[in-house]
């Protein structure tokens, strides 16, 4: 069997970091100052892209300094903050809303199981809405994707609030969730400002975000429904929106392509270069109709034709319905089995907290260790199978977590401590972290600037299966057997968790081969080595779909 970290021979070049040599930047082997090729590769560029009328398109080696990668650090982690608010935001949305089933199942006078279609309403559509907002940021740039998604959010969150009747509260809660980018285009901000050896850090970073939402909403939505009247799970979600469109109005564009047509235009109106054009700029009509089709479909081809992201979306997507169905089952475990009130069982989720920053914190040493070969024996010695080691010793925590959790259950019937359960649920939340990011991670530094569209495809999986989960969990936790019906339901989650994680030791060994078959990934791959070992702002030759 071929050891998948053994680089490919046909795979494009590696690509330096910002900070060390690479022989691909015509640096001296061990030389701790890479030679800078931008303005050669410019020149080379330029003769590429002059047109019949005159007219010369703007290349990335020709402005890299006015690009996201070259941002300070400073502006980097500011812009990273940001982008942290909108994970959160987005997902306690999601997140906060089971502690609210019961309220609304009260004052709407339905049944627990009726409310819970406004989960499943908002999950499901929030799925469709990350594949169809995902590509337009990669066209229109992520800046005004992300305000317009955010406004219609909020706006929704009103007739949530003062619905007079269940309908028109579910009708809200789906077109809210279809307004919903979500973490599709904040992913994909990552490439716009990382290259693919420097994204792990920030990347780590957005994903804990992304998980702390997921998760904190539980938290916080248990005194809502212990103080307040069940509008206030609405007005508390636009109150966060609205801070949060506030803080990323602030936010630079990144868009690599938008950069450069500001630069083009800076260059024209100063008199540098009155022949310079953005990359947009020379596209006449801007989106055609058949083009606006194509720009839809991406993400749906990429998640249907490309072996990479099927294969981590469905990863990806199976682990988080499991982690849903998990969560749904705390307030009847711990109230049934320890007797904890509404405020108890919030707080009960408080351990899933601590274990995403625990993972977080797993990363850095492998992070490091990477940079530090990377240094030594330049990008062949960590080809992409490589961002899913640390995976193959944290996935097993997902199955482990679900059978200690199942059996730890048992409550004061048993004279069990509830610690017991909850030392369990953590590792499930580190395990669930770790699949969440080295996916990911593989993703965005395959994709690059289409990583928005690529990782649609995992947010596509991740909430519409999670969605399905809201309607089934609690069924399943108290019909399922008899006397341990707890037990047998969560150990049913861990049976599967089996299943689910699997796939990802056959990943890691044919990883090379499936990105043979990714023709996306190829042509993106292809044209870094064009671009001397840099990512390009639009590939140069789109799949057929």
């Amino acid at each position: 069997m071929t050891d998948p970290e053994q680089p490919m021979t046909e795979e494009a070049p590696a690509v330096r970091s910002e900070s060390r040599p690479s022989s691909i930047n015509g640096a001296i082997s061990g030389s701790s100052t890479p030679i800078d090729l931008s303005n050669e590769l410019g020149e080379k560029q330029s003769t590429k892209s002059e047109r019949a009328d005159g007219k010369r398109e703007l290349k990335e080696g020709e402005c890299y300094e006015i690009l996201g990668y070259s941002w300070p650090r400073w502006k980097k982690w500011t812009y990273l903050a940001a982008v942290a608010f909108v994970q959160v935001s987005m997902n306690f949305n999601t997140s906060v809303y089971p502690a609210a089933v019961t309220p609304l199942s009260e004052a709407f006078h339905i049944s627990e199981q009726h409310a819970r279609t406004g989960q499943m309403a908002y999950l499901v559509t929030y799925s469709i809405g990350c594949e169809l907002w995902a590509p337009w940021s990669e066209e229109f740039g992520r800046w005004p994707i992300l305000q317009l998604s955010m406004f219609l959010i909020n706006i929704w969150q009103l007739p949530a609030a003062l619905a007079p009747n269940w309908g028109s509260l579910v009708v809200a809660r789906a077109l809210g969730g279809l307004s919903t980018a979500g973490g599709s285009v904040t992913l994909g901000l990552i490439a716009d400002i990382y290259e693919p050896e420097t994204q792990q850090f920030p990347l780590a970073f957005i994903v804990l975000s992304s998980c702390i939402g997921t998760s904190i909403g539980g938290v916080i939505g248990g005194p809502i429904a212990r103080f307040l009247n069940w509008q206030w799970f609405f007005w508390i979600q636009l109150i966060f929106g609205v801070v949060t469109q506030i803080i990323i109005f602030f936010m630079p564009e990144s868009r690599s392509t938008i950069l450069m047509d500001r630069e083009a235009r800076r260059r024209r109106k100063s008199g540098e270069d009155p022949n310079i054009y953005g990359p947009n700029e020379l596209k006449t009509p801007r989106v055609s109709l058949k083009e606006a089709g194509k720009i839809w479909a991406r993400p749906f081809y990429m998640l249907l034709r490309e072996p990479i992201v099927l294969c981590l979306s469905l990863l990806s997507g199976f682990s988080d319905a499991l982690i849903f169905t998990f969560l749904e089952s705390f307030a009847i475990v711990y109230k049934q089995g320890w007797g904890f009130g509404t405020l108890g069982v919030a707080w009960a989720i408080i351990p899933i907290n601590a274990a995403y920053f625990i993972a977080y914190f797993s990363y850095f040493p492998w992070f490091i260790r990477d940079q530090k070969l990377r240094l030594r024996h330049g990008d062949a010695a960590i080809p992409p199978e490589r961002r899913l080691k640390w995976l193959l010793f944290l996935a097993p925590l997902e199955p482990i977590g679900l059978f200690g959790f199942a059996w730890t259950s048992f409550g004061n019937s048993r004279n069990v401590h509830w610690i017991g359960s909850m030392i369990f649920s953590a590792c499930v939340g580190i395990a669930n972290y770790a699949i969440y990011l080295s996916s990911v991670d593989y993703m965005v530094a395959s994709y690059g600037v289409y990583s928005a569209s690529a990782t649609g495809g995992n947010a596509f999986a991740r909430d519409l299966l999670a969605g399905i989960s809201a309607m089934y969990a609690t069924p399943m936790y108290t019909n399922i057997g008899d006397k341990w019906h707890v037990q047998y339901a969560s150990t049913i989650l861990a049976c599967l968790s089996c299943l689910v994680v699997t796939p990802i030791y056959i990943f890691y060994w044919k990883g090379p081969q499936l990105r043979a078959k990714s023709k996306f990934a190829q042509t993106l791959a292809a044209d870094r080595a064009q671009n001397n070992g840099r990512r390009v702002s639009r590939i140069s030759a789109e799949p057929d779909f």
